[in-house]
């Protein structure tokens, strides 16, 4: 009978109760990062200006809405595993919204982290987002 044979498919045997070298490489790193948690972080996303524009922000989850300008965003994070050594990137993306000259250019944005300002698009004249990576 084809299919019910106990072998595995590159030609090795396992033995009832061994785990293969994937598996116990994969359960090592699991069980060594669990449990190691980072300090709490507040994170403040700003976008100024006036009248609504799109935002999207990247902190905890991911987040894409319309919004009424002046906007800010405040998030406790905090990190665990493998993020507490290669760090974690937080973003704000600001629509695009109206100079006086009637050119349509990205609204300022800010990011602080626990109270210090960590990255800003210099007040629109950058066309790039706000972000900024994280380590504890």
């Amino acid at each position: 009978m084809t299919g019910c044979s106990s072998e595995k498919r590159d030609g090795g045997s396992a033995k009832a109760g061994e785990a293969s070298p994937s598996a116990s490489a994969t359960d090592k790193a699991e069980n060594s990062s669990s449990g190691k948690k980072g300090a709490w972080h507040q994170v403040v996303f700003e976008v100024g200006g006036t009248g609504a524009a799109k935002v999207i922000w990247i902190g905890n989850t991911d987040h894409f809405e319309e919004v009424t300008l002046p906007w800010t965003k405040t998030e406790s994070m905090q990190w665990e595993g493998a993020e507490l050594k290669v760090g974690v990137t937080v973003s704000v993306v600001p629509g695009s919204v109206q100079d006086p000259d009637g050119m349509l250019k990205p609204a300022p944005c800010t990011i602080k982290v626990d109270g210090k300002q960590v990255a800003d698009n210099q007040d629109r004249k950058s066309a790039k987002p706000c972000e900024y990576k994280l380590k504890d």
